[in-house]
């Protein structure tokens, strides 16, 4: 048992155990082969149900969330795409624990990737000793998904070599995974009921390792756009990094205006448009909304431990500059413009102390 209290950040499967298990109780509806719920207490799960006492987790078009079960629900694999920052990572961990309860079989994409990663690797000891038998077999995500019936995750898949990816090519089709060293039953492990594959890919690595077009024609691909409203943004943002700065022990609550702010010069930076419609130099830098609760809660942590009070605008200058400046040096200039040619013309206390504070930027 995973004990929440002193853990960074528990599966979703173990913060929200107490609505699956309201969830999977209640559920009359019909169940897909090999699903812990049925597709509209899985939906339920993820957008939220007051009159249940169940939690939106994922902001965005519900009718997104539809076709991601139904595609699970058949043969064909899901791959989420869309900038980074949209929540394409949370949205597979939440379908996973909603399908089959267990989020963890997750495979992180990069360049280091091997197969042995994918699919199996042994235990050289034991190899050795008995040669490849079972015991010597030590499953990686992807036999553990098949032989359990679970979903399987793979972060940032466009990031692998492509002869990695393409591993996956027999797996997704005949639904079997062969282990050539093994003999008789035992070097097959056919896929059960409830086995599915959720991939995310983010459109900024888009031609670093281009899938093939076979490896597509297993996946349907949905897109994960940014979160369009602003108040609904602000309101995510507001209660992410709530949530984090609980946990880090400050106990003050952040200021809405500060918070106004901030979502407002993100969506201004990432859009290259103010709200009143003038142009800016558009930001390089990921500027995602879960960049801006990244940041949020970084503010945050200054102002109650450095000063024992809420953060301030000021406090947004500091924490914007690493943000801006992670990929591009020249993004620190625009950044640097924004404050001071776009920023004076706002009304407002805290965006004067934005203003202000442009000194603090480094360079």
């Amino acid at each position: 048992m995973i004990d929440v209290a002193h853990v960074q950040r528990p599966p979703a499967e173990v913060r929200f155990a107490d609505e699956l298990d309201r969830l999977r109780q209640a559920d009359r509806g019909a169940r897909p082969p090999g699903w812990a719920l049925s597709l509209d207490a899985c939906r339920r799960f993820i957008i939220g149900d007051s009159g249940a006492k169940i939690s939106r987790k994922f902001v965005g078009d519900p009718s997104l969330i539809d076709r991601c079960l139904v595609t699970l629900a058949t043969s064909r694999g899901l791959m989420l795409i869309g900038e980074p920052g949209t929540a394409k990572s949370m949205l597979s961990e939440l379908l996973a624990a909603a399908i089959c309860g267990d989020s963890t079989l997750t495979i992180q994409g990069g360049a280091a990737t091997t197969e042995d990663q994918i699919k199996y690797t042994w235990n050289y000891a034991l190899l050795v000793a008995e040669g490849p038998t079972t015991r010597s077999l030590v499953p990686a995500p992807m036999l553990r998904g098949m032989a359990d019936g679970k979903i399987v995750r793979f972060e940032e898949i466009t990031r692998c070599p492509l002869e990695v990816q393409d591993s996956l090519l027999s797996l997704l089709s005949d639904r079997v995974l062969a282990v050539p060293e093994l003999r008789g039953v035992e070097a097959m492990v056919f896929a059960r009921e409830g086995f599915n594959l959720i991939a995310t890919a983010n459109t900024r690595d888009r031609g670093v390792n281009e899938m093939s077009a076979a490896l597509k024609r297993r996946f349907n691909f949905e897109t994960v756009f940014p979160i369009a409203d602003l108040n609904v943004e602000l309101e995510l943002v507001e209660s992410e990094s709530r949530a984090l700065l609980e946990k880090s022990g400050v106990t003050m609550a952040q200021k809405k205006d500060v918070m106004e702010v901030l979502v407002t010069a993100f969506r201004e930076l990432r859009t290259g448009t103010t709200d009143t419609g003038e142009s800016l130099d558009r930001m390089t830098s990921v500027m995602s909304t879960a960049e801006a609760v990244s940041v949020a809660h970084a503010v945050g942590l200054r102002g109650w431990f450095l000063r024992r009070e809420a953060g301030t605008a000021a406090d947004i200058v500091e924490c914007l500059a690493g943000t801006a400046a992670k990929d591009n040096a020249e993004d620190l200039a625009r950044l640097r413009r924004y404050l001071e040619q776009h920023v004076p013309r706002k009304k407002g206390r805290q965006w004067q102390a934005l203003h202000d504070a442009r000194h603090r930027l480094p360079g």
